[in-house]
């Protein structure tokens, strides 16, 4: 669930917004409102919040003050304005601070509740697997590896899906080039077959997964992409020189 923080100084747009909330059933949990934006921006602080759903006009502090401080205070959470039809101008102002979208509070529905909420719910799911990939594979030093714009988004792909089935046909149909102009243009750029990066990236997971959790070795390889145990551990072994309780060991894991 995410974690939804309410920001709006009118008591009945809150608890109408709650309402919506549990009829919508939608993977987002409210979990506490604050009347104006001063008061919304300590609660971001204290809850972290994964999106905030803010009205644009309150007292002390205006949800487009409070977008521009929770950025500059490096918070990340996805911001949704609530407006009325004579403040449009100020909700194009706040998609342009990166606002996620916009709800009109005189006509709010299901409907487009559920579809502001979707494209939300995407951004988060997107900066989660953005998050892993970081954390799963240390040797990312910049945001473009590569000087080929395509090149860099199949890069970018197969450490967001690694686990998954991940093949050359669909990283061509992913860039709209052709296969083997794909697996040329990989391996001149990158110095490595797509198979062996994907195989690297599924090992560096591993590794991390063998490092900081208790799953067995079989549980590990089915979550990085492998199906077959006996294929997990001779790829890992290949790369790393160990098999994976051999690692683990090494790690000085005990379980």
């Amino acid at each position: 669930m995410w974690r939804t923080l309410i920001v709006e100084d009118e008591q009945y747009a809150r608890a109408s917004l709650r309402k919506l909330f549990t009829k919508a059933n939608i993977p987002f949990e409210i979990i506490g409102e604050a009347v104006n934006g001063e008061e919304g921006l300590q609660l971001i602080r204290e809850l972290q919040p994964d999106v905030v759903i803010s009205d644009i006009f309150m007292p002390l502090m205006d949800g487009i003050r409070l977008l521009q401080l929770t950025r500059k205070e490096g918070h990340e959470c996805r911001f949704v304005m609530l407006t009325a039809v004579s403040e449009f101008e100020y909700a194009r102002q706040a998609l342009e601070y990166g606002a996620s979208g916009y709800l009109m509070k005189l006509s709010l529905d299901l409907k487009e509740l559920k579809q502001t909420m979707d494209k939300v719910a995407g951004e988060l799911t997107r900066m989660d697997k953005l998050r892993l990939a970081d954390k799963w594979f240390p040797d990312k030093t910049a945001l473009e590896p590569t000087d080929h714009p395509e090149l860099n988004r199949m890069i970018t792909y197969i450490e967001e899906h690694f686990a998954e089935d991940v093949t050359l046909k669909r990283l061509a149909e992913y860039v709209r080039m052709d296969a083997s102009y794909v697996s040329d243009l990989f391996k001149k750029k990158m110095g490595i077959t797509i198979t062996h990066f994907i195989q690297n990236r599924r090992v560096q997971a591993a590794k991390m997964l063998l490092t900081e959790t208790k799953k067995t070795v079989s549980e590990i390889g089915r979550l990085v992409g492998f199906e077959n145990d006996n294929y997990f551990i001779k790829i890992f072994k290949r790369w790393c020189g160990l098999t994976p309780n051999e690692y683990r060991k090494e790690q000085k894991i005990v379980l």
